[in-house]
């Protein structure tokens, strides 16, 4: 549906992978020291809101009008996406396809980032609010150690030694989907980093209204950690967690297919048993 928001993913990867040295010399910035890489929240939260922007450029080539910036505290220089898209319609339609209520916020990456760590899930990359160029916009950290898209992977046909790693993240991101009714999980929104480590970003076109499960018979198996997570959701925990980044509607609408996804997983365990369903990992 959305392949121009699929080559902004790809540029992203491109720009990280095939431009970073030119940027670099045409920047007079010092590199981030490497005891600062492994930042708490709070930190990277405070310097995600507060370091200066020192350059900023075109994500890519997409609709949504996507920087790239580099932040600098004086200390340490790391990138950052921002995205300031807010688009609504009653009726959406785009190459056959239709859309009621539609909605495409950049409140969406903090509302998807918020929910995530309320879920114990670590990666979706931490986004906050910040005006940028006078704008509010979501300022998101960059993935650092970027390899590939799911596109390239798909492509390449490369593959993760370790099966149940691979496994893992593909159970995690279709549970996480389906219970923020992501609409725009393109291949260019999926990143794996150099050690396999799968990243889920670009969540804009999520939060749907609908109640009901786009893909119930992907739900195969899920970690005991984020199914428990789950279970203890309620309407007013999400709304303290997500704060303004989600209205009534979205928050009850996320409420509705989380039921709907732990009747799924209920109802498999009832006929195979815990152990072919719910996992620990590492």
């Amino acid at each position: 549906m959305r392949v121009a928001r699929g080559i902004v993913g790809l540029a992203l990867v491109t720009v990280l992978q095939g431009s970073l040295a030119s940027a670099v010399a045409q920047t007079p910035v010092p590199a981030p020291p490497p005891e600062r890489v492994n930042l708490t929240p709070e930190q990277m939260e405070k310097f995600l809101l507060e370091a200066k922007i020192v350059r900023s450029r075109n994500a890519g080539s997409g609709t949504t009008g996507t920087l790239r910036l580099t932040l600098s505290d004086g200390a340490m220089t790391h990138d950052a996406q921002a995205q300031f898209i807010e688009a609504e319609q009653a009726i959406y339609r785009v190459q056959g396809y239709t859309e009621f209520n539609f909605r495409d916020c950049f409140c969406f990456n903090i509302a998807a980032y918020k929910l995530a760590a309320l879920l114990g899930l670590d990666n979706v990359p931490m986004s906050i609010e910040r005006r940028v160029n006078g704008k509010p916009a979501a300022v998101t950290w960059w993935v650092d150690d970027v390899a590939m898209t799911e596109e390239v992977r798909r492509k390449t046909s490369a593959a993760d030694t370790d099966s149940r790693r691979f496994a893992h993240y593909q159970y995690r991101q279709r549970v996480f989907d389906e219970l923020i009714q992501n609409r725009d999980r393109n291949q260019g929104n999926t990143l794996y980093t150099k050690d396999w480590a799968v990243w889920m970003i670009d969540h804009t076109r999520a939060f749907r209204l609908n109640k009901d499960l786009g893909k119930p018979d992907e739900l195969i198996r899920v970690e005991r950690m984020f199914y428990e997570n789950m279970k203890k959701l309620t309407a007013p925990s999400v709304a303290a967690a997500v704060g303004k980044y989600l209205r009534k509607a979205e928050i009850d609408a996320i409420i509705a297919r989380r039921d709907a996804i732990i009747k799924v997983f209920d109802d498999r365990i009832a006929k195979a048993g815990e152990a072919a369903v719910l996992y620990t990992y590492p």
